[in-house]
């Protein structure tokens, strides 16, 4: 009886110790089993906004929860990614962001409320939306060098406009560089400031492709070259200012891209890459991007953490060329 007994309590340990040891995988497994909150540093609208509506919407598709969209704009994605940097890293708090929180913010303010690297788990890159440099059509240049060349010749007399610090960082630094001696003149936002451009208040300014656009096609606008290393295929014709201006390491853009809070559970990162990675894959998904006036850069973990590593550096090296020092 005694051995039969203590038979009994060897195998009602074993299994009450395998029990232990399933339960945290089908835990894990059943990821995600409530709705999934992703917060953006932007307002209903923008370009980051309307990105991560239809990123959610086929990850609920894909994944069988909803994923809800949560603005929280203002201090240039301060307080979105600070709010995620605190959340539980349970991977029911995800961040869709920019290179405003983790490329620019960390070389324009002193102090921020959050690190950029260790403070969050990359998942994957997203889509670039270019910078391209324009010019007001009454200033006669129609490539990168010609402009240079125009603006050397009517030194400390032009005005570009600039919207955010994203784009004041490259149009100052190609000031700086080249020498121009143009003053800048900052505005509230890309739309105000593309508009004295307009009406030549300014000559010049950098700014997003997607918004410029419009202004693009009507002509109110003339488009010299991409800020990116690359060319980008929204504008195949549009050269670089790197193969233009031979300026080394010019590439600036808003890249987007999803995370975590740190320490975010490695089989919830991996799970969510590889379905953003799915989603990204699709023919009708890349066409619905591009129309928005973004680029598909799709990319895995550490392909991602490579870029928000070498971008931080990037506008780093940039924001000491502009000579703009931090608030």
């Amino acid at each position: 009886m005694k051995r039969r007994l203590v038979q009994t309590v060897i195998l009602l340990a074993s299994a009450m110790a395998l029990a232990g040891a399933v339960q945290p995988s089908i835990a894990q497994a059943a990821y995600p089993n409530k709705p999934v909150k992703i917060i953006i540093g932007f307002g209903p609208g923008s370009g980051t906004d309307i990105l991560a509506r239809m990123i959610a919407e086929e990850l609920r598709v894909a994944l069988g929860q909803p994923f809800i969209v949560d603005n929280r704009p203002g201090a240039s994605a301060q307080i979105a990614a600070s709010a995620v940097a605190k959340s539980p890293a349970d991977g029911y708090t995800l961040f869709l962001t920019s290179n405003s929180s983790h490329s620019v913010n960390p070389h324009m303010f002193k102090k921020l409320p959050y690190d950029p690297i260790a403070d969050f788990t990359p998942i994957g890159g997203i889509a670039y939306f270019p910078f391209i440099l324009a010019v007001n059509p009454s200033v006669p240049a129609r490539s990168p060098q010609e402009f240079v060349a125009y603006a050397l010749a009517n030194k400390g007399k032009l005005n570009y406009a600039y919207g955010t610090p994203a784009v004041q960082i490259p149009a100052e630094a190609l000031n700086r560089l080249e020498k121009l001696e143009a003053t800048g003149i900052p505005y509230k936002s890309s739309p105000g400031a593309m508009t004295d451009v307009i009406g030549g208040q300014a000559q010049f300014l950098v700014v997003d492709l997607a918004s410029a656009r419009p202004h693009l096609q009507s002509g109110r606008l003339r488009a010299l070259a991409v800020t990116t290393s690359k060319r980008t295929v929204l504008a195949p014709d549009l050269p670089t200012i790197e193969e233009t201006l031979k300026l080394k390491d010019f590439d600036l853009a808003a890249w987007t891209g999803l995370f975590g809070p740190a320490a975010l559970p490695k089989d919830v990162q991996e799970k969510l890459s590889a379905t953003l990675q799915q989603i990204l894959a699709k023919a009708e998904v890349r066409e619905r991007i591009l129309a928005s006036g973004a680029e598909p850069t799709p990319s895995d973990i550490p392909t991602f953490t490579a870029l928000v590593k070498r971008q931080l550096e990037v506008w780093g090296r940039k924001v000491t060329d502009a000579g703009i020092q931090p608030e």
